[in-house]
């Protein structure tokens, strides 16, 4: 029996705290040597001239999913994760969706079966709660997190997922006591609903219109407001897709005080603006996403917060509906902008703009790179060092990247089921030409090389709640005297 089932010789690898030159052995899917290996292999990667670095985490993808407005994702596991990997990535994270009516135990079946015989590289969950029922709260919840689904997505927008100030705090309470990460799209819905209605009656139904209701304030207050929430329940939370100035400055603060808030900001943020949803026709509906692209300061905001740390994660949010009446266009031409289907696809190309645009423009170290697309998403979700590094010990999900090679971004060239990318036409230099998954080569040579469903569900531990997960609140302290909200 050989030594190793696969080396990678001659690597000069790249993690988030630094650059080496290194051999890498690889046994049973694991890292079992590094440095100048010896011994025998049943298979081997020459390295040489090429750029190592962790596979890619998406922590903010939306595959399989129906909607709350009945839409269905264009993409199932097999094709995201398939485009995933072509793109770098080797661990999505999506969402188990609840809906009002719906039990979680159901849910989460559901979309392990879904899962399942699909996904070719690795995948996690996080659960979506809209109807924070009794059962739900002191039953299903806790279930879910010891389950391996340790993180909570809630929404303050959306007529049929919206939850009020109340129901936020009983789940926060829930997700501290249970040591579960609580996920907020943090939108003020009376401000964009009062707004969409004034827009529409006046017969502004354009995509561009989109943008203009859901304005920079609503980002802003509903943080703010979250960030009151959370620090009252002394619970940790993570604010998904950032885009505004006042909502960093908003995120940065709470830091600054010692609040454990988290925030997350996309590509849509970093390299399109409000002017692609102005595209003639309809054409602007296929940049239409909530918040919408914003314009070149709040693009500068999303890099600073990125670079001195107030944004810890940098995701794709893929929300892959196609240009036509399965998704944005749903009306067809009559369709206005309250009916778009609401999201762009990113996964795939999540990692190669960054790279042009971060590493090869002098904005980030290639070591800030892998910090902010796979090892804080590792370590913040429960994943690391399993995932999210290269280390003895840990998994050999490896990108292996040609850092010289230049392409032009195509509809035609994604692999997703999407039929368009909002990036087509941007010139790339960068990308992982081999991608490995457990120690697998998943792709090579523009191939897939591997089968459906070999991807393994991962089940995440909850975050540790005996200890405060925020600050010392004097409200959380007197809870003993008088219950949790669950209990009054």
């Amino acid at each position: 029996m050989a030594d190793f089932d696969l080396v990678i010789r001659n690597a000069t690898v790249a993690t988030a705290s630094e650059s080496f030159d290194t051999d890498i052995g690889i046994r049973s899917g694991v890292i079992t040597a590094m440095g100048k290996v010896s011994g025998t292999a049943d298979d081997q990667i020459d390295a040489s001239g090429k750029l190592v670095m962790p596979g890619g985490i998406d922590s903010h993808t939306h595959i399989e999913q129906l909607s709350a407005s009945g839409y269905m994702n264009a993409d199932d596991f097999y094709s995201a994760t398939v485009s995933a990997a072509f793109g770098g990535t080797t661990t999505t994270m999506s969402f188990a969706a609840q809906h009002r009516g719906m039990q979680i135990p159901e849910v989460v079946a559901d979309y392990h079966q879904r899962a399942a015989g699909k996904a070719v590289i690795d995948y996690a969950f996080h659960l979506i709660v809209a109807d924070p029922t009794p059962e739900t709260l002191t039953r299903d919840l806790p279930a879910a997190i010891a389950g391996g689904v340790s993180s909570l997505k809630l929404y303050m927008t959306y007529d049929r997922l919206m939850m009020d100030d109340r129901q936020i705090l009983d789940v926060l309470t829930v997700a501290r006591a249970h040591g579960a990460l609580t996920m907020v799209h943090a939108e003020n819905h009376g401000m964009i609903g009062w707004m969409s209605q004034k827009v529409v009656d006046a017969g502004n139904t354009l995509p561009r219109y989109h943008a203009v209701c859901h304005t920079r304030g609503a980002e802003a207050e509903a943080i703010h407001r979250l960030i009151a929430l959370a620090e009252l329940a002394d619970a940790p939370v993570l604010i998904v897709h950032v885009s505004t100035v006042d909502g960093i400055e908003e995120i940065r603060a709470a830091r600054a005080r010692g609040l454990k808030v988290y925030g997350e900001t996309c590509p849509q943020y970093l390299f399109l603006t409000s002017d692609d949803l102005d595209r003639g026709g309809l054409d602007g509906a296929m940049f239409c996403c909530s918040p919408p692209p914003r314009d070149a300061e709040a693009q500068e905001a999303c890099w600073a917060g990125l670079l001195d740390g107030t944004l810890q994660v940098y995701s794709s949010d893929h929300a892959p509906f196609r240009f036509d009446e399965s998704g944005k266009l749903p009306n067809g031409e009559r369709t206005t902008f309250k009916e778009i289907a609401n999201g762009v696809p990113g996964l795939e190309l999540r990692l190669p703009v960054l790279f042009t645009e971060g590493v090869g423009s002098g904005r980030l170290t290639v070591n800030q790179f892998v910090d902010i697309t796979s090892t804080q998403h590792a370590q913040i979700y429960g994943l690391y060092p399993k995932k999210g590094t290269i280390a003895v010990g840990s998994d050999a999900d490896l990108a292996i990247w040609d850092v010289e090679r230049e392409l032009t971004v195509t509809n035609e060239m994604v692999h997703d089921n999407v039929g368009y990318t909002p990036y087509a036409g941007r010139r790339l230099r960068g990308w992982p030409e081999t991608v490995l998954s457990r120690g697998e080569i998943v792709i090579a040579d523009g191939e897939l090389r591997v089968d459906r469903g070999r991807g393994q569900f991962l089940a995440r531990s909850g975050l540790e709640s005996a200890e405060p997960l925020g600050r010392d609140v004097p409200e959380i302290q007197q809870m003993a005297a008088w219950g949790t909200p669950l209990e009054r």
